[in-house]
């Protein structure tokens, strides 16, 4: 379903695009799509997000809630868990964040490829949450870049979804100039 809903919004743009058009194409009669090779690379890449998820706490069971038949993940093109971080591009990070297993997020985080999203899931990866004490971070934008935040406790799947449609959107507009981002700020914690 989810791939016939791409097609569509590709088919829907394109074809709005070409009645205005009064380029070449408009001699073609509507049997050729012209794009920016950008453009075209982009939507691949917002159809097809290869998520790791670091999953500390509660939030996980939202997490597998999301990723279940209900709520359907797949449909949004980001259905299969990758638990290798080379082999991801979508990094997940739900639940709490302690100052122990900090370096190890950072260490993920750098072995991922490029290009990379990070979404913060829950309000305990978004800030913190309740534990505001010496022993968690407060807020993993403190250690990596992050994307998108999805703030709750735990938050919804209808937010989760939100979230992916607006990474969606973001990797949408996105230029090739964007990336390489590097390695995380952050170098020791």
């Amino acid at each position: 379903m989810g791939l016939k809903l791409s097609r569509w919004q590709v088919t829907r743009d394109l074809v709005a695009r070409q009645k205005e058009s009064t380029g070449p194409e408009r001699l073609l009669d509507g049997s050729v799509i012209l794009t920016r090779l950008e453009a075209a690379v982009n939507w691949a890449r917002k159809y097809s997000f290869f998520l790791y998820p670091f999953v500390t706490a509660c939030c996980g069971m939202e997490f597998m809630s999301v990723a279940g038949p209900r709520y359907d993940l797949d449909r949004f093109g980001a259905a299969l868990p990758r638990f290798s971080p080379r082999q991801a591009d979508l990094l997940m990070v739900v639940g709490t964040i302690s100052h122990k297993q900090a370096p190890i997020l950072v260490k993920v985080y750098n072995q991922m490829a490029e290009p990379k999203w990070v979404f913060a899931f829950g309000v305990c990866a978004v800030s913190g949450g309740f534990y505001d004490n010496y022993s968690v971070v407060q807020g993993i934008d403190t250690l990596i870049p992050v994307d998108i935040y999805v703030p709750g406790c735990p938050p919804r799947p209808e937010m989760v979804l939100d979230g992916l449609l607006q990474l969606q959107q973001k990797v949408k507009e996105e230029r090739w100039s964007d990336w390489p981002r590097g390695e995380a700020p952050v170098s020791r914690c």
